[in-house]
């Protein structure tokens, strides 16, 4: 820590990243809606809510990148 502060570092808290979720989500939504923000392509795969564990392992096993869980109404 102390070569950290010392050559003039900083450490800053940060959730999502340096956005802010009440302005930023709805603008990012807005892209993704006019096509404009290829979000999908973020995704590997879709899984249910009862395949979680082994959508960890294949994020373990660098087989995907990011699951998205799909809930059924």
């Amino acid at each position: 820590m102390i070569e950290l502060f010392g050559r003039g570092g900083a450490l800053k808290s940060s959730w999502y990243g340096d956005c802010l979720p009440s302005r930023d989500f709805p603008v990012l939504a807005d892209l993704y809606l006019q096509g404009r923000f290829p979000l999908d392509d973020f995704v590997t795969e879709a899984i249910g809510l009862d395949d979680v564990e082994e959508a960890f392992a294949n994020l373990r096993g660098g087989e995907v990148l990011r699951s998205v869980v799909v809930l059924d109404k």
